[in-house]
């Protein structure tokens, strides 16, 4: 489970996908998800089920939030700590050698690649919430 959450003292893994994961640190999302949460709260625009609204206003303003969230935590916290990862490689070498990078767990086409699908499935993502 820490190695898959991102943090320190997780065990080493050779399955590609788990390495993904641990690059983008989910620790990290919980923050932002809940700052989505509240940001939507606050809004004054969010139609919730307990203050009278429709379903349908209420499932779209839900939907609209989950999109919100899975932006803000995998897709742009994601890459915001993979690039992190990829400029501290050499840093990371010499402190921490069994981080993904600097242990050759992935390789750096492989990283490049990662950080190009997050951040532009992030800004497909942030296109899309805007024209709906």
């Amino acid at each position: 489970i820490r190695q898959l959450l991102g943090v320190r003292g997780g065990s080493r893994t050779q399955n590609k996908w788990a390495i993904r994961v641990q690059l983008t640190k989910p620790v990290t999302w919980v923050p932002l998800i809940w700052g989505v949460a509240c940001g939507a709260a606050a809004s004054g625009k969010y139609h919730a089920i307990w203050d009278g609204a429709s379903f349908s206003e209420w499932s779209t303003d839900f939907t609209k939030a989950i999109v919100c969230m899975f932006l803000a935590g995998p897709l742009l916290t994601g890459y915001t700590q993979t690039i992190n990862d990829w400029y501290d490689r050499e840093i990371d070498a010499i402190n921490e050698p069994d981080r993904p990078i600097p242990s050759g767990a992935i390789s750096e086409n492989e990283v490049i690649a990662q950080i190009w699908v997050l951040l532009l499935g992030g800004l497909g993502l942030s296109y899309g919430l805007d024209k709906w």
